[in-house]
């Protein structure tokens, strides 16, 4: 998602790219016409130009840092109003959970129980007293990483209901202001659309901006599983609202022209349903939807995941790492419950994280590694590490980050807290790069009909010999080759 005057900014941003370039061109040449008078200049040749391309490099990541606080300040600002909250711990109702002895032992605490613990003590209560929990206390069970599957649907069922009606009277409060019963009122049509139909809730948490994780398929049959992180500016007030295009839709000579368009890829305009595919939900429902093409008699299950405090804007949130390092605990509790919870998937997840998502998942990754398969960060700032192998993880990682894509003007450096680190799709990195053919921006990787949402269904689903990877490092020269020799 994007808020008007961003895209202002990220032309400042371009502007300070090139003028970026052109200084750490300009200034070696002149170094090497005008001779130095300094012991420096005793140094043998092959010195001389290393100290130039040390300090070359030097002067790139201050000016770098230079741009990244220019673009911050230009966009949103370091106001203290734009920075979110960082919401952590157990929802509301943990301390009338701690105080429950019903059944005349204690019950296992939200904040310290691991996943594998509250697993075991689910395990031991009889049907009845497992709904008796749900029923008395509806936001612990249904966020309760660890717990049944099915029983936290029906928690989170009833945690919706008692939030919506908290809201709707709310709303018919004459000591609200107008504006505060208008809040209240959305509110409640936000929960009231969440219990609409057959929705599967799997987490749900109403503080500040609020947090859900919805599940797409049979998750107690899945053999296959994908969970989707989203980047900024998701929350339950965005969750389905579609995203403002990240830049204007490029010529239509672009993507004819683009040597990964295969044969019959020659329409340049997005995809039809490109835009629903910018929100979680229609990130999760279009890759559901390829999966199914792909393997209509396996049985796969799709995870929208948005249970961090995501940033607001290209504020100081966006630049800096605090409410990554306040999500990523969150990602690997949640991605343990699913292992250990009754009505498990049959195999571990593959992890796809987009944005600054992608910075959740890297501090994650060295956690997650025995529950996923696979990690892929898409349209990626960074993920806070400086390869593969500092992430530490034992899952398979891609990634994947098209020339459209506005995020590759950002100068990959982490300094004084800043920015995310090197770009998990460049060449030094290690990560397996996949093919992004007909992609279009930042928000377009699970448009119907691109190979990237193709390769996300593909390493889903483990069929590696058909995954498509960019040639080289160039995105848009990704008439790609398959990946399979680089897994075996």
């Amino acid at each position: 998602m994007v808020r008007r005057g961003q895209h202002d900014g990220r032309e400042r941003y371009a502007r300070g790219a090139k003028t970026l370039d052109a200084t750490a061109e300009a200034r070696p040449a002149a170094a090497a016409a005008s001779p130095s008078t300094t012991a420096g200049s005793t140094l043998a040749p092959r010195a001389r130009r290393g100290r130039r391309r040390r300090a070359g490099r030097g002067r790139r990541t201050l000016v770098a840092v230079a741009l990244a606080i220019t673009t911050v300040t230009g966009t949103a600002g370091w106001a203290v109003a734009h920075q979110q909250p960082a919401v952590t711990g157990p929802p509301p109702g943990t301390a009338a959970w701690r105080a429950d002895d019903s059944l005349g032992h204690p019950l296992p605490d939200p904040a310290t129980a691991s996943p594998t613990a509250v697993a075991r003590f689910f395990a031991g209560l009889t049907t009845t007293e497992q709904h008796t929990l749900a029923q008395r206390h509806p936001l612990i069970t249904g966020n309760l990483d660890g717990a049944p599957i099915t029983l936290r649907y029906a928690a989170n069922a009833r945690a919706l209901a008692v939030e919506r009606d908290r809201e709707l009277a709310r709303a018919r409060d004459d000591g609200l202001t107008s504006q505060g019963r208008d809040r209240a009122r959305d509110r409640a049509e936000r929960y009231a659309a969440l219990l609409a139909g057959d929705r599967q809730i799997l987490a749900f948490d109403p503080r500040d901006r609020g947090q859900v994780a919805e599940v797409y398929g049979d998750l107690t049959r899945a053999r296959r599983t994908a969970v989707i992180v989203p980047g900024s500016d998701i929350d339950l007030g965005s969750y389905a609202t579609p995203a403002t295009p990240a830049t204007p839709t490029r010529a239509a000579t672009t993507a004819a022209g683009r040597a990964d368009a295969g044969p019959g890829d020659g329409a340049s305009t997005p995809p039809a349903g490109a835009e629903a595919a910018a929100t979680p939900i229609g990130m999760a429902t279009s890759l559901r939807s390829e999966l199914a093409r792909q393997a209509p008699y396996t049985n796969a299950a799709v995870i929208s995941w948005t249970g961090y405090s995501t940033p607001v804007g290209l504020g100081l949130d966006a630049a800096t790492g605090r409410l990554a390092r306040a999500g990523a605990p969150r990602l690997d509790r949640f991605l343990a419950g699913l292992a250990a919870a009754d009505g498990a998937p049959a195999a571990p997840p593959t992890v796809l994280c987009h944005s600054y998502g992608s910075v959740v998942c890297g501090l994650a990754a060295h956690r997650i590694g025995p529950d996923a398969s696979d990690l892929v960060v898409l349209g990626s700032p960074g993920t806070r590490a400086d390869s593969v192998a500092d992430l530490g993880t034992s899952a398979r990682v891609w990634a994947a980050k098209d020339g459209s894509d506005w995020i590759g003007k950002i100068p990959h450096v982490e300094l004084f807290g800043l920015g995310h680190g090197a770009d998990p799709a460049g060449g030094g990195f290690g990560a397996r790069r996949l093919s992004t053919a007909r992609v279009d921006g930042h928000a377009g990787y699970f448009a119907p009909n691109t190979e990237s949402v193709r390769n996300f269904a593909r390493i889903t689903l483990g069929d590696f010999d058909a995954v498509r990877c960019a040639v080289e490092s160039d995105s848009t020269a990704a008439d790609a080759r398959r990946c399979a020799s680089d897994l075996l």
